[in-house]
C-alpha cells in the first residue's frame, strides 16, 4: 500500500497539513504519520474547528484519530520538549499515547542547546540563523560518531561512556574558547536518565513496525520538517537546515526503502517566506512585504520570530520538483493574496545581465540574483468560502494556472483559509 512523502517545496512554513488533509477528503486513510527529520527548530500550526494547535517536534498525525505518530530515527529528539508538547495535547483532550519514538533517533543533550546558542553568538554577523535548540551541534556529533541514541538510555554504563567522551571534546570549546563553565558529567546523565521510564512504553524499532505496516496493506505518510531550500546538501548552504528535507531524507530518516514510495506531494505558498539568515531573491523590504507579513500572519511557530516575505517564486518551484521528483503541488494561503490589484510571479532571475531560469549553481550567483517578474491581475472577492475551482474568481482561476505551469508539476489542491477544511481540490 502507498508509502507518501510530504516535503515542504520553499524555505518552510508552508502549511502540509493541508497537504494532509487532500489526502483525507479524496478517501486515501492515513494510518502512519512519520516525523523523519529536524526536531524542534521548526513548527507547523493546526487548525481544527475553533482549535489552534502549534506542534514543534511531534508529527501532525498525533491529533488525527486512528493514526499512528511516529518519530523516525532521523530526528533529533529534545526529550523535555518532547513531554512538555504531550503534557500540552493531553491538557486539551488530546490523546499522545499512541506515539511511537524511534530507538535508533539521536537525543538532543543539554550541552548542545547551550553550543548552539554561544557559537551562534560568537559568528557575530556571520551567523546561520539557528533556533538555538541543539539541532546543528547533535547532527554534527551524530556524524562523528559521538551522538547519544534513545537507545543508549536503557544502558546506563554505554550512557555514561558516550556522555564522558563527547564531554571531553565539548568541555574544551565551553571552558577554552567561549569562556563558559564545564558541563558536569553526572548533571547530564541525571537529566537523560529522567526520562527513561516515561518514555520506555513508546520506543520501538520504527523502521520494522513501518515496513510491515505496507506489507500489511497500510498507509505511511512521510512528513519533512523544514523544506526543501533548508535541506543541507540542495538547500541554500550554509544557511540551511542539519539534516535532509528532501524527499530522499524520508528513506534515511525512517529505513522505508525508495522502492516503496509511490507519491511525492511538495507544498508550496502562494507567496514565498523565509525565516533566518540567507539568500532571498523575492524578499520585499518595503509597504508590500509588510503586507503579506500582516495579512498572511508571518510569525514564526517556534519562535515568534517575523518572517521574510516576498513574491511567489517560480524557479524554487521548478528546483523543488526536480530534486523531490514532486507528483503534485499543494498551493496554500492563496486567500492572503486578497486585494492585491496585481500580482507579481518571479519566472527567472538575472544573474549580472544573465538570464537564469534554473537555480544558479553558485551560492554567489543565487546571492546576486534579481527576480524577474510577470503579473497576473488580482481579486477582491473573499475566497475563503470556496470550495470548487470554479468557485474561484476568475483572476484567481489564472493565478493558479500560470503559477502550475511555471512551477513544474500540477497542482491538486489549494488552501483558502486556515482551517483544515478549507481546501479547493483540483
Amino acid at each position: 500500500m502507498p508509502a507518501i512523502v510530504l516535503v515542504g517545496a520553499q524555505w518552510g512554513d508552508e502549511g502540509k497539513g493541508k497537504a494532509t488533509d487532500l489526502l483525507g477528503n479524496t478517501g486515501e486513510v492515513i494510518d502512519y504519520v512519520v516525523k523523519f527529520n529536524g526536531g524542534n527548530n521548526a513548527g507547523h500550526t493546526v487548525v481544527i474547528g475553533s482549535e489552534k494547535y502549534a506542534l514543534h517536534l511531534l508529527p501532525s498525525g498525533i491529533l488525527t484519530p486512528g493514526v499512528t505518530p511516529v518519530i523516525g530515527n532521523g530526528v533529533v529528539v529534545d526529550l523535555s520538549v518532547l513531554f512538555e508538547e504531550l503534557d500540552a495535547l493531553q491538557a486539551r483532550g488530546v490523546d499522545p499515547s499512541r506515539l511511537v519514538v524511534s530507538a535508533s533517533a539521536h537525543v538532543i543533550p543539554p550541552y548542545n542547546r547551550t553550543l548552539d546558542k554561544v557559537t551562534e553568538r560568537f559568528l557575530g554577523s556571520r551567523r546561520i540563523g539557528t533556533t538555538g535548540r541543539g539541532i546543528g551541534p547533535t547532527y554534527a556529533d551524530k556524524m562523528n560518531r559521538i551522538g547519544i541514541r534513545i537507545q543508549d538510555l536503557y544502558d546506563e554504563k554505554i550512557l555514561e561512556q558516550k556522555v564522558t567522551g563527547a564531554l571531553e571534546q565539548k568541555n574544551q570549546l565551553l571552558v577554552k574558547v567561549y569562556n563558559r563553565r564545564a558541563v558536569e558529567i553526572r548533571e547530564v546523565l541525571d537529566e537523560l536518565l529522567g526520562y527513561a521510564d516515561r518514555l520506555k512504553p513508546m520506543v520501538a524499532d520504527t523502521s520494522l513496525l513501518l515496513n510491515k505496516a505496507l506489507d500489511d496493506g497500510k498507509t505511511v505518510l512521510m512528513e519533512a520538517g523544514q523544506a526543501t531550500l533548508l535541506d543541507v546538501d540542495h538547500g541554500t548552504y550554509p544557511f540551511v537546515t542539519s539534516s535532509n528535507a528532501i524527499s530522499a531524507g524520508a528513506c534515511t530518516g525512517t529505513g522505508i526503502p525508495p522502492t516503496r514510495i509511490d507519491r511525492v506531494i511538495a507544498v508550496v505558498k502562494a507567496y514565498t517566506t523565509r525565516v533566518g539568515e540567507g539568500p532571498f531573491p523575492t524578499e520585499l523590504l518595503d509597504a508590500d512585504g509588510e503586507w503579506l507579513r500582516t495579512q498572511g500572519g508571518e510569525f514564526g511557530v517556534t519562535t515568534g520570530r517575523p518572517r521574510r516575505c516576498g513574491w511567489y517564486d517560480s524557479v524554487i518551484a521548478r528546483y523543488a520538483a526536480r530534486v523531490n521528483g514532486v507528483s503534485d503541488f499543494v498551493l496554500t494561503k492563496v486567500d492572503t493574496l486578497t486585494g492585491r490589484e496585481r500580482i507579481p510571479v518571479c519566472v527567472a532571475y538575472d544573474v549580472g545581465g544573465v538570464r537564469h531560469d534554473e537555480m544558479p549553481m553558485t551560492q554567489t550567483d543565487f546571492h546576486h540574483a534579481v527576480p524577474v517578474y510577470e503579473e497576473f491581475d488580482g481579486w477582491s472577492e473573499d475566497i475563503s468560502s470556496c470550495r470548487s475551482f470554479e468557485d474561484l474568481p476568475k483572476e484567481a482561476q489564472t493565478y493558479v494556472r500560470a503559477v502550475e505551469s511555471l512551477s513544474g508539476a500540477r497542482i491538486s489542491a489549494i488552501g483558502v483559509g486556515p482551517e483544515r477544511s478549507q481546501i479547493v481540490q483540483l
